[in-house]
């Protein structure tokens, strides 16, 4: 029996996973969470074999609380499994220890193929994302770029920015122009839109 952890903060859908993944004979869903913030503990308290993870979630980010859970369990796999499938959120979750990538509107029955190749220890990676990603290539933003850029896509002056950051403004304004430039747009909201798209934020 694979012992299965699902972590999404929609209830409908974690619910309909967890009814769907319940009826094959060899998965059991042992905990359900709605927040990334909640993932690490209750991985702790229910000691899955698979974690599945959404990307976007309260409290923490998906791809960040992967990146908890491998580094503090390295043998419980994880399955990223989400509506977004933005080239840049799969290299994140690989290098964060995602074992698998796959999105939403995966058939149950693959779903639960790949909830079983990844408990092997295959890699299971949606393949029209997987060539999107080889495509699209590496993000170009360096980590203060990103979470410079990040801090902006919830507006704000530059003051206002490197206030939360702790950063001084020249500093904030230096980070956003080269984000600008390095994602080829003309402003600062079209940066955050296309690092958005591109799943480099």
């Amino acid at each position: 029996m694979i012992r299965l952890l699902l972590a999404d903060d929609q209830a409908l859908v974690r619910g309909a996973l967890a009814a769907l993944l319940g009826l094959e004979p060899d998965l059991e869903v042992v905990a359900e969470v709605g927040r990334g913030d909640e993932v690490l503990a209750a991985v702790e308290r229910s000691a899955p074999d698979v974690v599945l993870l959404d990307v976007e979630m309260p409290g923490l980010d998906g791809i960040s609380a992967a990146g908890q859970v491998h580094a503090r369990f390295p043998e419980v796999r994880i399955l990223m499994v989400t509506t977004f499938g933005r080239p840049g959120y799969l290299r994140r979750a690989i290098d964060a220890g995602a074992d698998g990538f796959i999105v939403k509107d995966t058939p149950a029955r693959e779903l639960a193929d790949a909830v079983r190749r990844v408990q092997l220890g295959l890699r299971v990676v949606d393949p029209a994302l997987a060539a999107e990603t080889l495509t699209a290539g590496t993000s170009p933003l360096t980590v203060r770029e990103r979470e410079v850029l990040a801090a902006a896509a919830g507006g704000g002056t530059a003051a206002a920015i490197a206030a939360r950051l702790h950063l001084s403004e020249g500093t904030v304004r230096n980070h956003l122009s080269a984000a600008i430039g390095k994602t080829g747009s003309r402003t600062r909201a079209e940066a955050v839109r296309a690092a958005e798209r591109l799943g480099w934020l």
